[in-house]
């Protein structure tokens, strides 16, 4: 990648070795220094600030309730400012490694109740009504590199790169970009504990891939914004965005979706395609509400995505189907001729809320609502 394609971007123009001359200065065994991590009133976008610890936590109950200026996420008033982060999940820095964690957390407001971007608390409610069931999920998180200025990383300045074909899961310097950023978030993800599963080049030039799963129930959904945060934070320090946005590129693009995969127990037993198409009976009949649920806009944004078009299904539709990636739900072909295994809602949006997804599957496959 040419440096001059990032010239407008300050982070890309720091020099990163000098860095390591601080991190590895020696700290006491016993001092931590933690990353609070969060989701803003957008649903969409990450905030996050540090702390030090004197010890090291083996749970997220173990951590402090800590707080943060819910005026500046667009979560409070200025007057009433003060917005509470509870801990959920740890994970291990990959940035300062060593003992050091990042820390998924809740969002309260001032007086107990969640915030309206915390949709993990209702989430985690209707799993803990599932846990008979033992539900996995898998996510697949599309994204799109962008340069400094808003337009895809790579693409002419004043038109646009060949038609795709070429690109998804391409091989070459004219078909693929920024496969550094893509290894490094990997292996980040890795070292941290996310439960990652694999990565690819999609079919839009400057679009990838990675999966998270398969995770039971609620922990889909900390693995999948923790991954989230930390392809963002590996982006920055080579001066590059990354956008979750469905549809970054109107025309004739592939838009970015987080398709969902989804098993029970019985349906990865023999026997268990029974279960699947029940499954997908009951989620034909709620089509309207789990599009209100799959993304942060209620719908508006996958309505630039789902058109039928580029391996969609149109969002006024709901439609199932075998190995077809034009439907609403796709039963994998193997699933399909093994008898048992998962279904994949190809709904969810890129820049989706995984627990509004995962409550919303759950609660209308499981308790039947």
């Amino acid at each position: 990648m040419h440096s001059s394609i990032l010239e407008d971007s300050p982070n890309a123009r720091i020099n990163k070795t000098i860095l390591d001359r601080y991190l590895s200065l020696p700290l006491e065994d016993n001092v931590v220094q933690a990353t609070y991590v969060w989701i803003d009133g957008t649903g969409e976008d990450l905030r996050c600030k540090d702390r030090t610890l004197d010890f090291i936590p083996t749970s997220p109950k173990e951590l402090p309730v800590w707080n943060y200026d819910g005026s500046s996420c667009y979560q409070a008033e200025g007057s009433n400012s003060d917005t509470y982060l509870y801990p959920v999940a740890i994970y291990k820095d990959p940035f300062r490694r060593g003992n050091n964690i990042l820390v998924m957390c809740d969002t309260y407001k001032f007086d107990g109740t969640p915030t309206e971007t915390n949709k993990r608390k209702t989430c985690l409610e209707v799993a803990n009504k599932c846990l008979d069931e033992v539900p996995w999920f898998g996510i697949e998180q599309e994204y799109t590199f962008l340069d400094f200025d808003g337009h895809p990383l790579g693409w002419p300045k004043n038109g646009f790169p060949g038609p795709q074909g070429p690109y998804y899961c391409g091989v070459g310097a004219n078909k693929v970009y920024a496969r550094d950023i893509v290894d490094a978030h990997y292996r980040a993800c890795l070292y941290a504990g996310v439960k990652v599963s694999g990565t690819n080049a999609e079919v839009m030039p400057a679009q990838w891939e990675f999966q998270v799963g398969p995770c039971v129930g609620i922990s889909i959904g900390d693995d999948l914004w923790m991954a989230r945060f930390l392809l963002h934070r590996i982006s920055e320090e080579f001066g590059i965005v990354s956008t979750l946005d469905p549809k970054p590129m109107p025309g004739d693009w592939n838009g970015a979706g987080a398709h969902t995969n989804v098993s029970t127990k019985a349906m990865r037993e023999d026997g268990g395609i029974r279960d699947i198409e029940k499954a997908v009976a009951k989620l034909a009949k709620c089509h309207e509400r789990h599009i209100r649920a799959y993304d942060p806009k209620q719908g508006q944004d996958n309505a630039r995505r789902l058109t039928g078009k580029h391996e969609t299904s149109s969002i006024n539709d709901f439609s199932a189907g075998v190995a077809n990636r034009g439907c609403s739900i796709r039963i994998p072909r193997g699933v399909n001729d093994d008898g048992k295994g998962y279904f994949e809602d190809r709904r969810p949006s890129s820049n989706c809320d995984p627990y509004s997804v995962v409550e919303a599957i759950l609660r209308t496959i499981c308790l039947d609502e």
